[in-house]
């Protein structure tokens, strides 16, 4: 299957990608779209791009392709096309044809990709298997099937017969978080907004842990000017998959609509523990100034992280019989460099990432903090355990420290 984006946010990306705003990897400092000169808003590009936006993938799919022969450096183009080509792939019967079809959505994404585009619609057309597999909506052949037609119909443009389809998977299967989504998802196109937001909600009964339903309701809430709201399920999203890319598709949207960024507190270490055979060694940055009250807690940081790897692992993780960075250890390390940053003296002389990160630590959020501003792959193997007991905290540390708040802004739509 392919992880497909409510009507209206495909509009949104693609009028971002035509106007060359910035997605979420070109807010971070990478590039975003390769330059280009600009495309001819022709008759024919025009009309192929309504039967896009329509809905109806299969319809517009050649006439994408003519668009793209025609004038290769359309990147609005050649990402509709490829998005319709793995929708098309849902009507065909044929699994290996089928799978071929996906594979070539996937290079077309690639070839962009490799040009300098990295969209939120590429990300999801990127996120196809490499051999173009698809995994299975349900291990019972009657609730796969009922989806496979649906996705079918939907991919035509039928609306209307597609409901019924993931509806009567929905009956066959009523813990299937797919047929609940997708249900949603037609609402939404369908601008039947109260019974999207009640389809996703169940999606969401049925797997909290996942993020796809959480940004789809949001998008129904933004189209309903309910802005607040619609920033609510966007964390939500992000809560329940941080690691997942496609998680902060809705909230870098929203924050670019509402003309805002995300206050993200970027902590540049400024020690390391090497250890060779003379044993360890604590080694601070060059940059730092003798009189920088930052030394004293860098310091304090890398010997905290060397008690860590010596003894403190052995200790807290008995479980585990080779050591690895911990969410434990990375917030021990950074709760007492800020005990010893936060003295009087010291608050003038403070860096801002350092000052915010006070802040955050003396309002209790320093481990979702960690999470999701500092978590390397090992790190992050404490996420899900967390989350399990500490949702709220995590939301409220988004909620407070991360994502401006909606009421104090007012949105340009």
């Amino acid at each position: 299957m392919t992880h497909k984006l409510p009507f209206r946010v495909l509009l949104a990306i693609l009028a971002m990608i035509a106007s060359g705003l910035p997605g979420r990897a070109q807010s971070n400092g990478a590039s975003g779209l390769p330059s280009r000169q600009p495309i001819p808003n022709t008759q024919e590009r025009r009309h192929a791009l309504e039967v896009y936006h329509s809905g109806k993938f299969v319809e517009a799919m050649p006439l994408l392709e003519q668009l793209v022969a025609d004038n290769p450096s359309d990147v609005v183009a050649k990402e509709a096309w490829a998005y319709s080509i793995a929708e098309y792939a849902a009507t065909l019967s044929d699994l290996e044809i089928r799978r071929k079809a996906r594979i070539r959505a996937r290079s077309l994404a690639l070839e962009l990709k490799q040009a300098g585009d990295n969209s939120a619609l590429l990300q999801v057309i990127l996120s196809i298997p490499e051999d173009g597999s698809e995994p299975q909506f349900s291990n019972r052949k009657d609730v796969n099937d009922a989806m496979r037609s649906a996705e079918s119909d939907f991919a035509r443009g039928d609306l209307e017969k597609a409901r019924e389809g993931y509806l009567r998977a929905s009956l066959l299967d009523p813990n299937n978080y797919e047929a609940a989504l997708f249900i949603g998802d037609v609402y939404f196109r369908q601008h039947i907004e109260g019974s999207a937001g009640a389809w996703f909600a169940r999606a969401i009964q049925i797997d909290p842990n996942r993020e796809t339903a959480y940004r789809y309701w949001g998008d129904a809430l933004w189209d309903m000017d309910r802005t607040a709201e619609a920033r609510e399920k966007y964390i939500q999203a992000i809560v329940a998959e941080p690691y997942n890319q496609r998680s902060w598709i809705g909230l870098d949207q929203w924050a670019l609509r509402m003309k805002v960024r995300l206050n993200w507190v970027r902590l540049q270490d400024r020690s390391k523990v090497t250890t060779g055979e003379k044993g360890s060694t604590i080694t601070l940055d060059n940059s730092l100034q003798k009189d920088d009250p930052a030394i004293a807690g860098w310091l304090a940081y890398s010997a905290v992280r060397l008690d860590w790897r010596n003894e403190k692992f052995k200790k807290e993780f008995l479980n585990e019989t080779t050591y690895r960075h911990t969410l434990k250890e990375e917030a021990d390390a950074l709760h007492v460099m800020v005990t010893i940053l936060s003295r009087p003296e010291s608050d003038a002389k403070l860096d801002p990432s350092l000052a915010s990160l006070i802040k955050i630590d003396q309002a209790g959020f320093i481990e979702p903090f960690v999470l999701l501003n500092r978590a390397d792959p090992e790190v992050a193997q404490d996420y899900v355990p967390y989350r399990t007991a500490n949702r709220e905290r995590i939301y409220r540390y988004l909620d407070e420290f991360v994502v401006p708040k909606a009421s104090a802004l007012s949105a340009t739509r």
